[in-house]
């Protein structure tokens, strides 16, 4: 991007991590994301970091998506997975109960090791394809988001590339929101001066 002078404006970096418990879909997500296509086999994922370059409000911005391995009740949330990171997409399969379940434990967990109220996060129901076998509705998903203060809840489906772009551009935008708040407006006096 350049400016109206001729500068060229780096793409701001932005670190973004996709958490949850294993086989909800984030290596699926990130790949149709990245790479337009999806991976139908399925291989546990150690942790792998992609990266894309998205436009929001005509800024670019250089992404570097952190593909994590499943978490669950045994494993440890890594403080990697919680610090220097810009903001978080936490996924759970809508034919996983214990996988929605999850999603709590991990918020919680990376809230402790940021040391926030709140952070800038979507949660994401994926696998909204596999509708005879759900186990969770948009309902619930919708209002957990809304009980932690979520303005986007989104279900996904990496199969057919349902709303996976949407996933990224609404953490996007909660990141650039956290980091860039509007000034308020300066507050309006009753008095008047003739």
């Amino acid at each position: 991007m350049t400016t109206p002078s001729g500068k060229i404006i780096p793409p701001r970096q932005r670190k973004i991590a996709l958490l949850g418990s294993r086989s909800v879909g984030k290596s699926s997500l990130t790949v149709q994301f990245v790479d337009s296509h999806f991976v139908d086999s399925y291989y546990p994922t150690i942790e792998n970091t992609f990266q894309k370059v998205v436009k929001y409000k005509g800024q670019d911005f250089h992404l570097d998506i952190i593909d994590t391995a499943g978490q669950d009740e045994f494993s440890i949330l890594s403080s990697r997975h919680a610090v220097g990171l810009h903001g978080w997409v936490l996924v759970y399969s809508v034919s996983s109960r214990s996988s929605f379940d999850m999603c709590t434990i991990i918020r919680e967990k990376i809230l402790n090791y940021t040391g926030r109220e709140s952070v800038p996060m979507v949660l994401v129901g994926n696998k909204s394809d596999l509708a005879v076998q759900r186990q969770v509705t948009r309902e619930e998903g919708a209002a957990l988001a809304a009980s932690w203060g979520m303005t986007t809840f989104v279900e996904s489906s990496a199969r057919h590339n349902e709303n996976v772009s949407r996933i990224f551009e609404a953490v996007v935008a909660q990141i650039e929101k956290d980091m860039n708040p509007e000034p308020e407006a300066p507050a309006k006096s009753g008095c008047v001066v003739a």
